[in-house]
């Protein structure tokens, strides 16, 4: 059985797992990414980590010749490099990532494939996760941001400059105070990330009355939980922004089921609830029994995804 490394390069932590061609992760790793040092460094890094795998993985007699990655930041698929990113990760647009990995691993510059990390999530759960089975499978994470990922025939559709997935960067009426569009991080305003992510619903506390003194959006959910008004009207207000945009995204794309994931997802039904009651507003009659399901797969859905991409 061909076993390969898939590898999720985040902007905190990049995990890496010696991946069997049945998609189980026998062995895995996570280091810290060197966010604020640049691309060589990264790419050093994650070399390091796929080279102790392999060696690990020589030690139980498993041959490792291939290595898939799901990574931040727009990915041209093509040729494995990144086209742009956010100040997340300092310096990584630019990197040639599949040809530095090659490189530095010694092995040919086919046995390397990059695609953004939420495809590669979204290829890991239609693969053996929540939409294990369908033709066609839409994922939308939320979390510290918010991304997606169509996968169509077991392939994500990336889109003609790879830009396909970015989901939390069209228009959101939630999106506005005052009558004012919020600002969001691509640098544009008004956009679903910039109501319904994580650090939206934080900021969406603390415009509606909360104490800028509570740190982080785990703490507005906690306050949530006790009856804090702000905080109630916070995380209602980012759920529903998130239930109207994958409803309009399932009116458009027509998948045969939806995934959705992320922290917040994982949340609870706190949040779940509001998000998939806006969701089923916005449907088309046609559309109204489309299953809507949390991801499966948690941590292991891009590194399982990634792999999959060498795996074919």
């Amino acid at each position: 059985m061909m076993h390969v490394i898939g590898v999720d390069l985040g902007g905190t932590k990049t995990a890496a797992g010696v991946v069997s061609g049945a998609g189980e992760v026998l062995f895995e790793e996570r280091i810290p990414t060197l966010s604020r040092e640049g691309g060589r460094s990264i790419v050093e890094a994650t070399a390091g980590l796929v080279g102790r795998l392999r060696r690990w993985a020589a030690g139980e007699g498993i041959d490792v010749g291939r290595v898939g990655v799901g990574s931040a930041g727009v990915i041209d698929a093509v040729n494995g490099t990144v086209v742009s990113a956010t100040d997340a990760i300092l310096g990584w647009a630019g990197t040639e990532l599949a040809s530095g990995l090659a490189d530095r691993l010694g092995l040919d510059r086919t046995a390397v494939r990059v695609v953004n990390d939420v495809h590669a999530h979204g290829l890991g759960e239609a693969w053996l996760g929540a939409a294990a089975g369908t033709s066609s499978s839409l994922l939308v994470a939320f979390g510290t941001g918010v991304g997606g990922s169509f996968v169509v025939d077991g392939a994500p559709v990336l889109g003609y400059r790879f830009v396909g997935g970015h989901v939390g960067h069209f228009a959101s009426p939630y999106a506005y105070h005052e009558g004012k569009a919020l600002p969001c991080v691509c640098g544009s305003s008004g956009h679903v990330e910039a109501i319904a992510s994580g650090p939206a619903i934080r900021d969406a506390f603390i415009r509606f009355g909360g104490s800028a003194d509570v740190p982080d959006t785990r703490a507005v959910f906690g306050l949530a939980h006790d009856g804090d008004a702000a905080a109630l009207k916070a995380v209602g207000v980012g759920a529903g922004a998130a239930g109207q945009a994958i409803g309009g995204l399932i009116n458009i794309l027509d998948p045969e089921t939806v995934v959705v994931s992320g922290g917040l997802a994982d949340s609870g039904d706190f949040w779940w609830t509001p998000m998939e009651w806006a969701l089923r507003r916005e449907l088309m009659a046609p559309l109204a029994d489309i299953p809507v399901v949390r991801a499966a797969l948690g941590n292991s859905a891009a590194i399982v995804g990634a792999a999959k991409l060498v795996l074919n």
